[in-house]
């Protein structure tokens, strides 16, 4: 038996795919702003914080780092409402991926950090500065400009690994391919579809933090 292809219908479906593709974005830049905060928190911990902090967020780390990312979220979402923290779907899924990329994260600015040389340390105490001053100015921002493209990668492998999102309901573009195939049984053709808007996505968005990155950083473009 042959299968007869045909993508016209998907048109009839596009309501569904742009919502989909919506909340996905929505996840990523939450996700995205969120996770990088706290992996920058918690890289700082790991590097300069004090000695009874360093072990809490090593924890932390490796927990995550070792553990999929779909149980984390199956944790967040049916775990936490047994110590009484309820949630709906797309807070779940937010909450769990920022927890994921600042595990991530941590450890991809936490190299960079510990590539800046002891001397600019004492450069900025010379200076007067603080050493939350000496810290913003002479560590991080140095050290984010080092590990940009690094960084970047794992914010896209974290918007991609969002799709695990549509096993608690979370309306993503994966939920609304799941939707679309269940109602017209053209699995192919549905998730090819939602294969190149991901594809679509990915590329997009490594742009954006191409150009986010010469932006921040314009020396680094520069050169």
């Amino acid at each position: 038996m042959n299968y007869a292809f045909d993508f016209g219908w998907l048109a009839d479906y596009w309501p569904v795919l742009l919502k989909g593709i919506g909340i996905t974005v929505e996840l990523t830049l939450v996700g995205g702003v969120l996770g990088v905060s706290l992996g920058i928190a918690c890289a700082w911990a790991r590097a300069l914080g004090p000695a009874w902090l360093k072990p809490v967020v090593a924890a932390y780390v490796e927990m995550i780092r070792n553990t999929p990312f779909l149980i984390q979220l199956f944790f967040v979402f049916f775990g936490l409402p047994a110590l009484g923290l309820r949630m709906g779907e797309l807070q779940a899924a937010n909450l769990a991926m920022v927890i994921n990329l600042g595990a991530y994260g941590c450890e991809i600015i936490r190299a960079g950090i510990q590539a800046t040389p002891k001397g600019q340390f004492e450069a900025g105490a010379s200076l007067g500065m603080s050493r939350i001053q000496t810290f913003w100015y002479v560590v991080l921002i140095p050290a984010l400009q080092r590990i940009w493209p690094a960084l970047s990668s794992q914010i896209v492998i974290v918007m991609l690994g969002s799709a695990a999102v549509s096993q608690i309901a979370a309306e993503d573009l994966t939920f609304a391919a799941n939707f679309i195939q269940s109602r017209t049984f053209r699995a192919f053709e549905t998730y090819f579809a939602a294969t190149l808007i991901y594809l679509a996505l990915a590329i997009v968005l490594r742009q954006l933090l191409r150009g986010l990155g010469w932006t921040i950083f314009p020396k680094r473009a520069a050169r």
